[in-house]
């Protein structure tokens, strides 16, 4: 055995529902399940590889080795292919997770990260695999996956979950390859932004700091007022050509948006706080028509963002349940990739939500009045149906069941 073959002693015989604890082990199981053209073939090989049938497991760079037995004794030479990493992509890869120092620590843990392999998607490579990537040979002659391969995929979904550089020895790499490699760009990364903090002309940090009598203390920070100030009012006689209500309710919208800012300004730990996107008209006219009741302001909003009075109305309903990304949950119908789906049926399956239908991010529940919709961000959103429409049901939570709990209460 050389440092690019890794045998696993086989694994006692299976107990509990699924072979996969972890997000990307559901993952490589979805590539097997959405591949095969045979489901009965997969139901013989869950069985096989439930029963311990599946003996050591050799891993290396584009292929898994194992003898799998009948139920009759028969062994059988099986192999799954797996497509080797070109050195391009590799250097795509590692250049890419050595400037995320967490994707390192998650590894050395190991754990998958989701962000690592959605940014090596961004850089355009596919670290799990996706359908059809898992090409079966088996010696019983079967041309698609046989009961043999598909118990040798199953049970090198249990080793992933041990063990996600299992993962990236298929794809060409040993781990103590990918962690010197790592290592080595890591440091050659911050040799020149050590060397910039010194490089620019004047004087290093350090020695201003120690100069004698030092730098200036700060201003105290303002006392933030109790309100908003308020525009003064403008007089439609003396300005005919001037829209008066629109420029008052602009006016006082930035006064009260100014107010939030130096508020958030003066809370402890601003500075760690992300820089929020600035919103687009279509955000902006709904977050002015949540804070202003007007009928007439209102049905120029709406004509304004291309809504009508109802779609305004929800949309505000959704902004005031948490801005922004509440909006974009209630009007974007997006597809999340795999590997927020497999941690999205993981947390279902934790929240004990069974019998949902998906389409999309949105999970509704049996009887078709209450939904779970997943946000970009990874939170959940309620929603309810509500005169035929579905309208939010309160802010976002960080799981499904709790959710679940603020629209619905779950059938038995």
């Amino acid at each position: 055995m050389t440092e690019h073959e890794k045998i696993f002693p086989a694994l006692p015989a299976a107990t509990g529902r699924g072979f996969a604890g972890t997000w990307w082990g559901r993952v490589w199981l979805a590539a097997l399940e959405d591949s095969a053209l045979d489901g009965e073939q997969l139901r013989h090989g869950r069985r096989y590889a439930r029963a311990g049938a599946v003996g050591a497991v050799s891993v290396r760079p584009g292929r898994l080795t194992a003898v799998v037995r009948d139920p009759d004794g028969t062994a059988h030479r099986t192999d799954v292919l797996v497509q080797v990493f070109a050195e391009s992509d590799w250097d795509r890869v590692l250049g890419m997770a050595a400037g995320q120092a967490g994707h390192i620590a998650a590894l050395l843990d190991r754990e998958m990260p989701p962000e690592l392999v959605e940014d090596a998607a961004a850089a355009g490579v596919d670290l799990l695999p996706g359908i059809g990537d898992l090409d079966p040979n088996c010696d019983c002659g079967e041309w698609d996956h046989c009961p043999h391969t598909a118990a040798l995929c199953y049970q090198v979904a249990r080793l992933l979950d041990r063990d996600p550089f299992v993962l990236l020895l298929m794809r060409g790499r040993a781990e103590r390859e990918v962690l010197a490699e790592l290592e080595e760009r890591s440091a050659a990364e911050a040799t020149p932004a050590a060397a910039r903090d010194f490089a620019d002309e004047g004087v290093p940090a350090a020695a201003v700091f120690a100069a004698e009598g030092g730098l200036p203390p700060l201003p105290a920070l303002p006392e933030l007022p109790e309100m908003p100030g308020q525009p003064p009012l403008l007089d439609a006689e003396s300005e005919p050509d001037l829209d008066v209500d629109a420029v008052e309710l602009l006016a006082r919208a930035a006064a009260a948006e100014a107010y939030r800012l130096l508020a958030e300004a003066l809370a402890p730990g601003h500075a760690d706080r992300p820089v929020p996107e600035r919103p687009t008209v279509a955000q902006d006219a709904v977050r002015l028509a949540a804070e202003d009741s007007d009928v007439r302001v209102r049905t120029r909003l709406a004509r304004a963002s291309g809504r009508d009075r109802a779609a305004l109305e929800l949309a505000v309903r959704a902004w005031r349940s948490g801005g922004a990304a509440a909006l974009a949950v209630l009007e974007e119908d997006w597809t999340p990739n795999r590997p927020a789906l497999a941690r999205a049926a993981a947390a279902l399956e934790e929240a004990e939500a069974s019998g949902l239908r998906r389409v999309r991010a949105r999970w509704t529940l049996p009887g078709g009045e209450a939904q779970l919709r997943l946000g970009r961000e990874g939170r959940w959103w309620p929603y309810r149906k509500e005169a035929g429409r579905w309208v939010p049901a309160g802010p976002s939570c960080p799981d499904p069941a709790t959710a679940l709990a603020t629209c619905v209460t779950l059938p038995d």
